[in-house]
């Protein structure tokens, strides 16, 4: 066999890819503001650049590392502003995955709890009856109970909301850091239990 009919071959042939693995870098990391009161949850490639640039400081550490060939550095789980930041009335951009974070990834009228793939957004009040895509209007809500709902309103579909949807707020922010921090050892002294 040649040499070019052999490229040719394995031109043709699929290689099978793998899944893109999920990085450390991804960890969710607690964001303490200078007066250790928790404001945010980031990304830990987020909170290397913080450190880095000398804005935040590691309080607690994951435990694994980030390694170059100079040096290696933890991945923080913990990190605390140098500064204090005035943190004005919470608002989060309208969106499915916040949607989907508010609610929990639990389906707004059977209350089960699906995968964010497994769910899809529902307007309560259907735009074609004018309802608008709002934090109040959205909610969470499976395939199943998404095709028994359609374009009716909840009077008509025989469907009740299990919460009232409300917008992202502080309080909101909170409960979902106290809830991802539950099982984190190193959250939980920063979380006010």
């Amino acid at each position: 066999m040649t040499a070019s009919l052999a490229h040719d071959r394995s031109h043709h042939d699929p290689v099978p890819r793998e899944k893109p693995r999920p990085t450390f870098l991804h960890l969710p990391v607690l964001v303490l503001n200078a007066t250790y009161e928790p404001i945010n949850i980031c990304a830990a490639r987020r909170a290397l650049i913080l450190v880095l640039k000398g804005v935040a400081r590691t309080e607690e550490e994951h435990a694994r590392m980030v390694k170059s060939p100079s040096t290696s550095l933890p991945i923080p789980s913990v990190i605390r502003l140098l500064e204090f930041r005035h943190i004005p009335r919470q608002s989060r951009a309208l969106s499915r995955k916040n949607i989907l974070m508010r609610d929990r990834n639990t389906c707004q009228y059977c209350g089960n709890i699906f995968s964010p793939g497994e769910l899809t957004l529902d307007h309560v009040v259907p735009r074609s009856l004018g309802g608008p895509s709002t934090w109040e209007n959205l909610v969470a809500c499976c395939k199943s109970c998404n095709h028994t709902k359609g374009n009716s309103t909840l009077g008509e579909s025989n469907l009740s909301l299990i919460r009232e949807p409300r917008s992202f707020n502080l309080h909101t922010s909170r409960q979902l850091m106290r809830m991802m921090g539950h099982s984190d050892e190193q959250w939980r002294k920063y979380l006010f239990y």
